[in-house]
């Protein structure tokens, strides 16, 4: 069922150049930045921890879907990019992430629409499957199953390590030192981290949406995407060449959501 009929929201669009972005006051009073790029059905795109909607810019799936016909919808979600970084756990608790989309797509007035997402990106797609009845067509890339587990290690172990702790996976060790690197707020990313929401086996089991489950076939950051497709009552499992950090950007990746978009139209 859908909850969040009753929000309000307002919108501010800039055009640059040749890319129109804009931002909306989202249902907790929240700046959501967001770009829209193309005609025709829309696809959102949900990036993944530590960047921000500007990493499909550098995929060969952002312009293959705009040349396909489809509008792309790529925010910056919550504690990312240029939306406001709530530094309060109440902020990114209780499915915010995923009502962001949901209240943004009201705005825009869609009354259906696919999602892409990838890493993090992914388990937030999850949460609109099991949200929003407005939700066609899924694709979960670079996951397995593992975000089905409340007790996930994974999370924890970037939560204290974006709070400062000491980390002691070096390729924990290795994202704290990228996202500085960048200007991230580390403090955001550790309360997304802690407020990560969790969809269970037996939520996943009822979903009816057509689902492509696509992973890098060397890519178990996230557990087997295999593991998840089986989740899945309408799956379709795709393993193309790549690992967690270059999967998205790949044509295979791409090549394989057209055709999955192409024949679930």
């Amino acid at each position: 069922m859908n909850t969040l009929k009753t929000f309000y929201c307002f919108v501010i669009i800039i055009t640059v150049s040749l890319s129109s972005w804009a931002q909306f006051v989202s249902f907790d009073g929240t700046k959501i930045n967001y770009e829209m790029q193309g005609e025709g059905p829309p696809v959102v795109l949900i990036h993944g921890y530590i960047v921000n909607g500007d990493m499909w810019k550098k995929t060969t799936l952002y312009r293959s879907l705009i040349d396909a016909g489809y509008m792309v919808i790529v925010p910056d979600l919550r504690g990312n990019g240029l939306s406001d970084k709530p530094h309060n756990l109440a902020a990114y608790q209780n499915d915010a992430e995923a009502k962001d989309i949901m209240a943004l797509m009201q705005h825009l007035r869609f009354k259906k629409y696919d999602v892409v997402g990838y890493s993090r990106g992914a388990i937030i797609a999850a949460r609109l499957l099991v949200l929003d009845n407005n939700v066609g067509n899924a694709i979960l890339g670079g996951m397995g199953a593992d975000f089905t587990d409340p007790n996930w290690i994974r999370p924890k172990m970037f939560k204290e390590a974006f709070a400062g702790q000491s980390a002691k996976w070096p390729e924990i060790r290795q994202a704290v030192a990228y996202a500085k690197s960048t200007g991230a707020d580390t403090l955001a990313l550790s309360l997304m981290q802690e407020a990560q929401p969790v969809t269970t086996t037996k939520s996943l089991k009822r979903i009816k949406n057509p689902v492509l489950v696509i992973s890098g076939n060397q890519d178990f950051d996230n557990g087997k995407a295999s593991e998840l497709a089986r989740l899945l009552p309408r799956s379709t499992l795709k393993i193309v060449p790549g690992t967690h950090n270059d999967t998205a950007a790949s044509d295979d990746f791409a090549e394989a959501i057209l055709q999955f978009l192409y024949l679930h139209q």
